[in-house]
């Protein structure tokens, strides 16, 4: 049975995810493993950045954003050499358990590292995108979209203020669950998703119509289409479809940061223990993850592969036209 524990954090870095490393810490230390952190995620494997961890080490960090593990991508993590030393550097501390917390990138890291290594790999599901399967909420939406929130309420002020639009541009890459819940919350007028078949000159036609109606302000939150900036294009698209101008906001990487809400600390707290329980329950190659209240263990690979399984909420989007009047 495994008797010590690596903590990592990879890829893009989510507010709950220093919550998520004091709980798998320091239930870990409870029951009787041996805890080590792992700074800058794969790239610190192969590095040999790995530290012990006690209870004081992950004191005071609940709170806080981002991850003090700190979180990189590795170029070198990507080849089989890689893979072998970080695979070697485990195994030469004794260490036979790793608890990664990251997103689908992650996991795929995962994946590949228990094919020269034969510990056992727990994924912890920390994204603000929200795009994994088995998990109804990743670490880091709750918080995402209050930021998101938070931008959209103020922007609304400054549109009604200057009688203005403005199309605001948020992150979640080819999954639009930001978008979706920032829009239906943030009372926008549109939304324009990834991956649909979007008709912008519709879109662009529907704001005009609520300018003939009355409204003097609007908002239209776009999901990025992969990568940040596709908001620029659509803009383009709209004023030529449209009668007015659109300003344009890109949040960026403020979504990332802050400090976790209450949901998510807790979400973080409970898939941070689960993990180690798993561990303990010599499970292997699975992501802790909370569907419909239960805690529940899904096979990594099912992560990635049964995204379509998550599809976004088809009653919100049934009724945004309602809420747009």
């Amino acid at each position: 049975m495994t008797q010590a524990v690596a903590i990592l954090t990879s890829g893009g870095d989510a507010p709950g995810m220093n919550a998520a490393i004091r709980a798998a810490t320091r239930v870990g230390i409870a029951e009787g493993l041996q805890v080590y952190g792992v700074s800058r995620g794969f790239q610190g494997l192969i590095d040999d950045a790995i530290v012990p961890l006690t209870a004081r080490s992950v004191s005071n960090i609940i709170h806080q954003g981002g991850t003090f593990l700190r979180t990189a991508r590795s170029q070198e993590f990507m080849t089989l050499e890689g893979q072998q030393k970080a695979a070697a550097h485990l195994t030469k501390r004794g260490i036979t358990g790793l608890i990664a917390i990251g997103g689908d990138g992650t996991f795929h890291g995962c994946e590949a590292l228990s094919k020269v290594w034969s510990g056992q790999v727990i994924g912890v599901p920390g994204t603000i995108d929200n795009d994994l399967y088995g998990s109804d909420y990743t670490i880091g939406f709750d918080t995402a979209i209050n930021t998101v929130l938070e931008a959209i309420d103020r922007l609304r002020d400054t549109a009604e203020s200057h009688e203005r639009f403005f199309l605001v541009e948020v992150m979640g890459r080819w999954a639009g669950y930001i978008a979706l819940a920032a829009t239906v919350a943030g009372g926008a007028e549109q939304v324009i998703l990834p991956k649909t078949d979007t008709d912008i000159s519709k879109i662009a036609h529907a704001m005009d119509e609520g300018r003939r109606l009355g409204k003097t302000s609007g908002i239209v939150v776009v999901s990025e289409q992969g990568s940040e900036g596709a908001v620029y294009e659509i803009a383009k698209q709209m004023e030529k479809n449209a009668q007015g101008r659109y300003r344009i906001t890109v949040l960026g990487h403020v979504q990332r940061g802050g400090s976790p809400t209450a949901v998510d600390r807790i979400l973080a707290t409970k898939l941070g223990a689960y993990a180690v329980k798993l561990i303990r329950q010599e499970q292997n190659a699975v992501m802790a993850g909370e569907m419909a209240g239960k805690l529940v263990a899904v096979p990594l690979v099912e992560t990635w592969t049964r995204k379509e399984a998550k599809p976004l909420d088809d009653f919100l989007l049934k009724i945004l036209p309602a809420l747009a009047m």
